[in-house]
């Protein structure tokens, strides 16, 4: 792969990644959103893994600036630059969790790959739900409290995260197919 085409896909990829995020603006339904479906992207396609981590980390955190300042502002004082530090972190175990599983993308791979990142997303943003305090004692029993309070919330978790996978990644594999420049060479790291 040239440099050019390297470019090229790294700019499609970025792309790509901005434009799931920015779906978070428009009305759906609660967690039926790309967050997983970002990071595992990144994670399978962007093979400097600073850049793949980096990349969805970053789109993540515009897309919350847009959300916390614009759809939520009623509920902070002032600008707010950071929130919500358990969905970050579940985030960034995603994309390790993609580097793992998504070395080979196969369907199985993604189906997979999916499931376990609505799990890993379900767990970690619902122990930061109750250790953030005031909803639910700081006890055993409080955080099995929170993550019943939370099943619901992981059946529309699941969808978004399969239909996100399915939607990105198709779009990326039919636009290498239409356009070889996109198409990494074997062997090369970019």
């Amino acid at each position: 792969m040239t440099g050019k085409n390297s470019k090229l896909r790294f700019a499609f990829l970025a792309g790509l990644i901005l434009l799931a995020a920015a779906t978070r603006i428009l009305p759906h339904p609660h967690n039926v959103t790309p967050i997983g479906a970002m990071a595992l992207l990144g994670a399978a396609y962007l093979n400097r893994k600073y850049l793949a981590l980096l990349v969805p980390l970053l789109a993540l955190w515009l897309s919350n600036l847009a959300l916390d300042n614009l759809v939520y502002a009623p509920y902070y004082e002032g600008f707010v630059w950071f929130s919500q530090p358990a969905v970050f972190a579940a985030f960034v175990l995603i994309v390790g969790l993609g580097w793992l599983l998504l070395k080979k993308v196969t369907p199985l791979r993604l189906f997979g790959a999916s499931l376990g990142a609505s799990v890993l997303f379900f767990l970690v943003s619902n122990f930061g739900v109750w250790m953030g305090g005031g909803m639910y004692p700081q006890t055993f029993s409080g955080l099995m409290t929170c993550y019943a309070a939370g099943l619901p919330f992981f059946r529309n978790t699941l969808m978004g995260d399969l239909f996100f996978v399915t939607v990105l990644f198709s779009a990326f594999e039919w636009m290498q197919y239409r356009f070889p420049a996109l198409r990494m060479a074997k062997g090369s790291d970019h």
